[in-house]
């Protein structure tokens, strides 16, 4: 049986591809702003990586929070860091981040057990 980890990114992966087999220029180019902004730049990709976790809190996204985990574990983000990160969402986000808070914690632990 898949974990959570496996069955959101399957689901991701399947839904994207149904959505750019639509050759959409729009919705094309959106997915490619976001390839592109998350790169290296003048900031590193673990960075970006943690912006993007804070703002999928506070915008209270679970599927992008599980997305920027998952990026950010990739890319070298520890516990500490991605716990860090996530206070800082939650205080700016206020307690209606705790439900997501919550849930992201759960995710980080699959995660940690998925790549052990």
């Amino acid at each position: 049986m898949p974990n959570k980890v496996e069955e959101f990114n399957a689901y991701r992966v399947k839904m994207n591809d149904k959505l750019l087999s639509e050759n959409n220029k729009v919705i094309k180019r959106i997915f490619n702003l976001d390839t592109n902004a998350f790169m290296l730049g003048a900031l590193d990709v673990k960075t970006k990586e943690l912006l993007g976790l804070v703002a999928s809190a506070v915008l209270r996204c679970d599927d992008c929070v599980k997305y920027h985990l998952e990026s950010s574990q990739k890319t070298g983000a520890t516990k500490e860091e991605v716990m860090e990160t996530l206070s800082i969402a939650t205080l700016i986000g206020g307690t209606i981040v705790i439900p997501h808070l919550r849930k992201a914690y759960e995710y980080w632990e699959e995660l940690e057990e998925t790549n052990a």
